[in-house]
């Protein structure tokens, strides 16, 4: 979003125990691979506000969502959001998903694609209810190369 001039109006991010193992896990799908820098790197001097909650759950973030008021939530690396957090926006949830959606739904979605021999990609949708269910918006399928690593098409497709 950053890279094509989108700010957000506000950042929050969720600093857990979850939030810091799912961060390890990414990190050893990546191996070798750049390292991706972290949110409060990546939004550093651009004028986002960024605030924290120990989950994007918990009565905190909806305080802080509903303080601020947001007409559209978008997701990226995140637990599954509850409908409380869904119903904040007037204009929805949308989230990117590292799999071609509706095959494959949930985590390690790279890996299961390869190993189903699926094509492999990612898809933005809206979030409800369910978990990576609702309407999609956009899928990408990504090519991959032969001798391309697991890693690779892991860091690429993210």
């Amino acid at each position: 979003m950053l890279e094509r001039g989108l700010k957000p109006g506000l950042l929050i991010e969720e600093v857990s125990e979850v939030a810091a193992e799912e961060r390890e896990k990414f990190l050893t799908r990546i191996s070798g691979q750049p390292v991706p820098p972290r949110i409060a790197e990546l939004v550093a001097g651009s004028g986002i506000p960024r605030q924290t909650v120990a989950s994007h759950n918990d009565p905190d973030c909806r305080e802080k969502l509903m303080a601020y008021g947001p007409d559209l939530l978008v997701l990226g690396g995140t637990r599954i959001i509850r409908p409380p957090i869904l119903a904040i926006p007037p204009r929805g949830t949308i989230n990117a998903h590292p799999g071609l959606l509706p095959q494959l739904r949930g985590s390690s979605s790279v890996g299961w694609a390869l190993y189903k021999d699926l094509p492999v990609g990612s898809t933005v949708h809206y979030v409800d209810a369910g978990i990576d269910t609702g309407p999609i918006l956009l899928r990408c399928p990504l090519a991959v190369h032969r001798g391309e690593g697991y890693e690779q098409i892991v860091r690429r497709v993210l």
